[in-house]
C-alpha cells in the first residue's frame, strides 16, 4: 500500500489559491537519491512564477498535474538509495533539488539526487538553512564563478535587500569588494548592517546619476534598471544578470562584458557556502515564516515585493 504525506500541490496554473494542502503519495528514493524528511522549504520567485504557468512551467509536459513546486529544502535523511555514498540516515542536509525540473519541495518528504545536497550548516536551524540554497548558489555562481570578484573592486548590487541580493552583498564583502546597494528607503538600515558601503534609495535617487566607474553590476531585475546600468560600468567592466535577453551588442557598444547566469544545483558549492556560514561570514535573513499549509499566503506576500531576505515554509513544527 502506497504511503502518503502532506504536500501543497496544484492541479492547474493560476493565482495563489490554486495551491492546495492535501494528501499525496510519498516518494521513494531511486539509485543515487536520498529521501529527505523536509523540516523547512524556502520560497523563491521561481515558485510563484511556475505556479502561474511561467517559470519552469515551459519545461513540463502539457498536462503535468498534480505537481508540487519548490526547490529549496532543509531536513533529515530518511532513507538512502542504492549507490549513494557520503550520506546516512539521520544526517541533516540542505539543498536545491532537481532545478530547473520539478523539485517538489512543498511537502513532508522529497527525494533528491545526492549530488544536489550537502550537509546543513551546523550553526543554522532548518528554517534558516532552507533560506539559503537557490539564492546563495545564484549569488555564488554569479559573483564568484562568473565574475571572479576581487578585493578592491566596486560592485553595484540591485535589489540588494532581496533574497539573492542580501546574500550577494555578504559574498561581495567577504571577497573584499566595495559594495553599492540599491533598495527602497526602508531597506537602508538593513543593508548597512549587512555591510553595504554606499546605499542608493531608488525611490528618491536615480542610481545612474551617482554610481560611476563600477567594475561589476549584479542585475536581478532587467528592464529599465539594466538599460541604465551599462553606463555606470567602467571600460572592461561586467554586467552579470540572472535574467535572460542580455544584449551582446549593447555590451560591446559600452566596451563592457555581459554574462548570464542560470543557477545549477552544486553540492560542492553548497558545502563551501555552509563553511562560510559556520565561520560567521554569511547569514541568511528570514523575512517571514509560514506553515506549509499557508503556502498561498507566502506567495501573496512574495509577489508584493519589498521583502528583506527570504520567506520560508515550516514543515516540521
Amino acid at each position: 500500500m502506497t504511503q502518503t504525506m502532506k504536500a501543497v500541490r496544484l492541479h492547474r496554473y493560476g493565482e495563489p489559491e490554486v495551491l492546495v494542502y492535501e494528501d499525496a503519495p510519498r516518494p521513494d528514493p531511486q539509485a543515487g537519491e536520498l529521501l529527505i524528511r523536509v523540516h523547512a522549504a524556502g520560497v523563491n520567485p521561481v515558485d510563484w512564477k511556475t505556479r502561474s504557468g511561467r517559470g519552469v512551467a515551459s519545461r513540463l509536459p502539457e498536462n503535468p498535474f498534480p505537481i508540487i513546486v519548490g526547490w529549496d529544502v532543509s531536513g533529515v535523511v530518511e532513507a538512502v538509495g542504492e549507490a549513494v555514498t557520503g550520506f546516512k540516515v539521520g544526517d541533516a542536509v540542505y539543498g536545491m533539488v532537481r532545478f530547473p525540473h520539478l523539485g517538489s519541495a512543498y511537502a513532508e518528504y522529497v527525494t533528491a539526487p545526492a549530488a544536489h545536497v550537502a550537509a546543513k550548516p551546523r550553526t543554522l536551524d532548518h528554517l534558516h538553512a532552507a533560506a539559503l540554497p537557490l539564492a546563495a548558489l545564484t549569488a555564488w555562481q554569479s559573483l564568484i564563478e562568473a565574475v571572479n570578484l576581487a578585493a578592491g573592486q566596486r560592485i553595484l548590487i540591485h535589489a540588494a535587500a532581496g533574497g539573492v541580493g542580501h546574500l550577494a552583498v555578504q559574498l561581495a564583502k567577504w571577497k573584499g569588494a566595495e559594495v553599492i546597494g540599491t533598495g527602497s528607503g526602508s531597506s537602508e538600515t538593513f543593508l548597512r548592517d549587512l555591510g553595504v558601503d554606499h546605499f542608493i534609495n531608488y525611490q528618491t535617487t536615480r542610481f545612474e546619476e551617482v554610481a560611476r566607474e563600477v567594475d561589476v553590476v549584479f542585475d536581478p531585475l532587467a528592464g529599465e534598471t539594466r538599460e541604465c546600468s551599462w553606463q555606470v560600468l567602467k571600460k572592461g567592466g561586467v554586467l552579470v544578470s540572472i535574467l535572460r535577453d542580455l544584449s551582446a551588442e549593447t555590451a560591446a557598444a559600452y566596451g563592457v562584458q555581459a554574462k548570464y547566469v542560470f543557477v545549477d544545483p552544486h553540492a560542492a558549492q553548497l558545502a563551501e557556502i555552509a563553511a562560510l556560514v559556520d565561520a560567521g561570514q554569511l547569514r541568511p535573513v528570514i523575512d517571514a515564516v509560514f506553515p506549509l499549509q499557508d503556502a498561498a499566503e507566502a506567495h501573496r506576500r512574495g509577489q508584493q515585493g519589498h521583502t528583506h531576505g527570504k520567506m520560508v515554509l515550516q514543515v516540521v513544527g
